[in-house]
């Protein structure tokens, strides 16, 4: 064998490194054994792509549940509370949940209506987190249209259109589209018919006896000491859709110095620079999400992997939940 051609077979011939036991090995979901939806949500691990990364976040949330302050060291400057064994027991991480107004729309509003009827905001703090975003203590008009979706969804529902139906015809029929949902402008007739007399009684309650305050900066500061006071639990995100909702916990959690998870759901890119396509690790620099913390980007709509995502982890132990209840 000539020199040219040992030189062409040991480059097209190149040995491998082992990737036995170092990494996992790509399987699906074998239909064979029957259907199983827990397993075969569990092998979304081990299929590639963007199924991977849905596997990696189901992991990493169930890591932000099963987390305990008695699984870290004491360190040298623990109070005497943070040393009993039953108060580190008791004392679980707090999860931010942020989500896009357009979600509230669609179904993914029961998911979260789910979390909170049955009162899993322990530790998934939704009364000061997740309600801020449907109900409202995040800043701007931006969340006052999250939460006028939510009630309006409580008044009349929303229906299944299409992504290509005219926006001319739809004007003339009185219906709105979002995406392929459909509002009829009825709908937001009942929510005015309801809440024009709310606003009359407040400011009738204002005139009497004047202490209505609407201060921007300190929904900003409550937000940020949602997660300056967390401590010394550790804290973690999980961000449907980019936008205001992302970076206003993202910047909330810089505040503490980043953090400990990370799990981002949404189609966009990071390439043209905008926060919402930014990838967990950007954040890192900025001092949002810690070094050291598990994180993942799972590149999918919401619609159809946050539902996934909360059968795995929130919905599967729903008893331990209700048990702390």
């Amino acid at each position: 064998m000539d020199d040219k051609l040992i030189t062409v077979h040991s480059t097209v011939f190149k040995d491998s490194d082992s990737l036995e036991g170092t990494c996992t090995r790509i399987e699906g979901y074998d239909f064979n054994e029957g259907v199983n939806y827990s397993r075969l949500l569990k092998s979304m691990l081990s299929t590639g792509f963007q199924a991977s990364n849905l596997g990696e976040a189901i992991q990493i949330v169930n890591h932000m549940l099963d987390w305990r302050l008695s699984d870290e060291t004491i360190a040298a400057d623990s109070s005497e509370e943070e040393k009993d064994p039953a108060y580190r027991e008791s004392v679980r991480s707090k999860v931010f949940l942020g989500f896009t107004s357009n979600l509230i729309s669609s179904g993914v509003r029961d998911t979260v209506r789910y979390l909170t009827e049955h009162h899993m905001h322990v530790p998934l703090d939704l009364s000061s987190v997740a309600f801020e975003i449907i109900l409202g203590r995040c800043n701007s008009n931006y969340n006052w249209w999250h939460r006028r979706r939510s009630y309006i969804k409580c008044l009349a529902p929303t229906y299944k259109g299409d992504f290509s139906l005219p926006g001319a015809q739809l004007r003339s029929r009185g219906l709105n589209r979002i995406g392929n949902l459909l509002v009829p402008n009825d709908n937001y007739c009942k929510f005015e018919d309801w809440i024009i007399p709310i606003f009359d009684q407040m400011l009738k309650e204002q005139l009497e006896e004047p202490g209505l305050i609407i201060d921007v900066v300190q929904d900003i500061r409550a937000m940020n000491g949602e997660a300056v006071h967390a401590s010394p639990r550790k804290t973690g995100m999980i961000i449907l859709g980019g936008g205001l909702p992302k970076h206003h916990i993202c910047n909330a959690n810089m505040m503490r110095n980043g953090a400990d998870y990370a799990v981002y759901i949404n189609t966009a890119q990071e390439y043209d620079g905008s926060d919402s396509g930014a990838h967990p690790d950007e954040a890192v620099s900025w001092g949002k999400i810690r070094g050291s913390a598990k994180i993942v980007k799972v590149h999918c709509d919401a619609t159809i992997a946050f539902p996934l995502l909360v059968a795995e982890t929130f919905a599967s132990r729903s008893k331990n939940f209700i048990l702390r209840r």
